[in-house]
């Protein structure tokens, strides 16, 4: 048994810096980040799980892409989201954010500027970059 604090652990973390693994939780492991001010991160989908996404300080704003239509949701200290399996999302608008997150399962990143497009010309050609796989529970 003990606690964790992340808001604690975030103190000796640089902007935009992850903590992968946290705290163990079932067969994967909660993990967290901090970001100081950060316009956009990259893109990530995760093909076999949810993701929960919990805001602990500061605010910041989830993007989650649809097959037509972009949400925002807007998150500050104390509020979560979860994002569905399959679905593009990043982080935009992060202000003195320390975020936990729980992502049990495979992400997938990508730069593009809408990772749905990069995705089905990829899928309907060979000539598509590959996307970057991280498996967490690996």
């Amino acid at each position: 048994m003990r606690i964790y604090d992340p808001v604690a652990v975030a103190a000796n973390l640089s902007s935009f810096e992850f903590v992968q693994e946290l705290a163990p939780f079932n067969a994967s492991s909660f993990g967290m980040y901090r970001a100081d001010a950060a316009d956009a991160s990259a893109w990530e989908l995760h093909p076999d799980t949810d993701e929960l996404l919990m805001v602990l300080r500061g605010e910041v704003t989830v993007e989650i892409l649809t097959a037509t239509y972009r949400h925002q949701l807007a998150l500050s200290a104390g509020q979560f989201t979860v994002v569905p399996k399959g679905h593009w999302h990043r982080h935009i608008r992060a202000r003195d954010v320390v975020e936990m997150f729980y992502t049990p399962g495979a992400s997938v990143n990508s730069d593009a500027d809408d990772p749905r497009i990069i995705s089905t010309a990829a899928a309907a050609t060979d000539s598509g970059a590959a996307p970057t796989t991280i498996d967490r529970n690996n």
